[in-house]
């Protein structure tokens, strides 16, 4: 049985938003009103096991532990209010003040999520399940000397992006017919785009993710140009190092731009959810470019992107967005100058994974 929120918990999402996410509090209204109020609370539910999975004062028991219990939740298993009582007062400062207020005003959250329908239900269900398993299997591996290789990282970022792709895909599928027409192929893009927003995510927090001891980098792609990620230290730069770099943000491009052939495949009529998509596509574009002219770069402010600089992604995509010869030519143009992998994505090899 559908339950209908309340006018404070539908509030309070949006209030939210605005505090532990300036970007998705940016693109999410950009979507259809079908789509906005649930692809919200995904962020939201999505973010609440981020917080667990990155707050250090938890030790791995109590991660998987609560990571489990959030599971329970989600599905209806167990109260929100337990869980709340649980976790919130662990939480230290390095969880910011918004996440905090989150995790108090997780029962709030959690009564709009058993409001949509069970195809929605299920799709948020399926991504916190896998998410919170995932982060934290790989939390409990966490280590300075990087994953083991490229397809190790490929699978902690279907963990913590590419079932968020395939969960939105759900969504639009079960909003739209039309979309759905072409949800085979949308899946698998979904996979990669995820991948290229999260591979982008990785590149620019090399630095804060090592200061709190964990390293997303593969290391084979800098084995093989004769360095050992555990020999890394905070504010020096190598040309070894370099080079890997360079070959991720090659990688990284192709799967942006497996991105930009999922958004065109969504119906030109809907503008507000091909915005949503551009929005985070352009960003990302905008991100490799500066990590790329920077490689040298020793914390994520130095490549973080101006905002008159997304300013202008959002007008120019937002322009074209029904046009997908327009943004094909953009998306090369913007990516010219960013190297080429000899990693190539192709569509078959991006395959989502079971529940």
């Amino acid at each position: 049985m559908i339950t209908l929120p309340s006018n404070e918990d539908a509030q309070y999402q949006e209030h939210i938003l605005q505090g532990v996410s300036r970007t998705f509090a940016l693109t999410i209204p950009q979507l259809p009103t079908a789509l906005r109020h649930v692809i919200g609370n995904a962020y939201l539910l999505c973010r609440i096991t981020d917080t667990i999975e990155d707050d250090n004062a938890l030790s791995i028991e109590q991660t998987r532990q609560l990571s489990d219990m959030f599971i329970e939740v989600v599905s209806g298993d167990i109260s929100a209010e337990k869980f709340t009582d649980e976790l919130f007062p662990l939480l230290s400062d390095h969880t910011i003040p918004a996440e905090h207020e989150l995790i108090k005003n997780t029962p709030s959250v959690i009564r709009v999520t058993h409001s949509f329908n069970a195809t929605q239900r299920m799709a948020l269900e399926r991504c916190v399940r896998i998410m919170g398993k995932g982060m934290a299997a790989y939390q409990a591996t966490e280590t300075l000397d990087g994953l083991k290789d490229l397809t190790a990282m490929n699978q902690y970022c279907y963990y913590v992006a590419g079932v968020v792709g395939e969960m939105l895909t759900e969504l639009f599928c079960d909003y739209s017919a039309e979309i759905n027409q072409n949800k085979a192929t949308l899946m698998k893009l979904a996979v990669s785009f995820g991948q290229g927003l999260q591979m982008t995510n990785i590149l620019k927090d090399i630095w804060e993710d090592r200061k709190r001891g964990a390293c997303w980098l593969p290391q084979d792609i800098f084995l093989k140009e004769g360095f050992k990620l555990s020999e890394l230290q905070n504010g020096y730069s190598d040309i070894r190092f370099q080079k890997g770099l360079g070959e991720l943000i090659g990688i990284a491009k192709n799967h942006l731009q497996n991105a930009l052939t999922y958004t065109c495949l969504i119906p030109t009529k809907e503008r507000g959810i091909r915005r949503f998509c551009l929005w985070a596509l352009g960003m990302a574009v905008l991100t490799l470019n500066k990590i790329n002219r920077h490689r040298d770069f020793t914390e994520s402010t130095q490549v973080k992107i101006t905002r008159p600089s997304v300013k202008a992604t959002i007008f120019t995509t937002s322009i074209l967005a029904g046009n997908n010869w327009a943004l094909n030519q953009l998306l090369a143009v913007s990516s010219r100058n960013l190297p080429d992998s000899n990693y190539q994505v192709k569509r078959n090899e991006v395959i989502s994974h079971g529940c």
